[in-house]
């Protein structure tokens, strides 16, 4: 190969690799925009949020339903299902009102200053919002003061965000 030659692959290469860090740094910049709940507890076999279950179902139907293969929507690095059309498209226009506070992760964790994953049928929707919890006590304690809970968890969330991953 001449010395041409490979000075103009290495500068094609050089640009590429701009390009990508360029990519890289706008991805990242959007995740740190995205606000307090951009992690999901998202299982990493199947990649499905929630275990499947239908987000919208919690406001329509008042519980836990599972969502169809048929009915699926990718968002967040994370595939969503839903029962129907209409509760996909409800999701769709407003995600930040039917996905789970906090990804998922059990709101009286959160609090505490630890991440737990929540679980689908152990829920509450309060002040309009969807919240998930390790199991019925956690709920419970939540259920006692949902507003003390929830400020303390929104304290704690950002510190709590950092660690999830690691």
């Amino acid at each position: 190969m001449t010395a041409a030659r490979r000075q103009r692959k290495s500068r094609r290469a050089l640009h590429a690799l701009a390009a990508l860090a360029l990519c890289g740094i706008c991805v990242h910049a959007g995740r740190l925009e995205a606000g307090t709940d951009d992690r999901l507890v998202v299982n990493p076999a199947t990649g499905l949020a929630i275990s499947g279950v239908d987000p919208v179902a919690y406001f329509t139907d008042r519980k836990p339903r599972f969502g169809r293969p048929d009915m699926e929507l990718s968002r967040e690095g994370a595939v969503w299902r839903f029962r129907n059309e209409g509760n996909r498209a409800a999701f769709a226009d407003n995600p930040d009102v039917y996905r789970p506070r906090f990804g998922g992760y059990d709101p009286v964790a959160i609090a505490r200053g630890t991440s737990v994953p929540g679980h689908p049928f152990v829920w509450a929707v309060t002040g309009g919002r969807l919240y998930l919890f390790y199991d019925e006590a956690a709920r419970t304690a939540f259920l006692a003061d949902p507003d003390r809970v929830i400020a303390a968890a929104e304290r704690q969330w950002p510190d709590v965000a950092r660690t999830i991953g690691r």
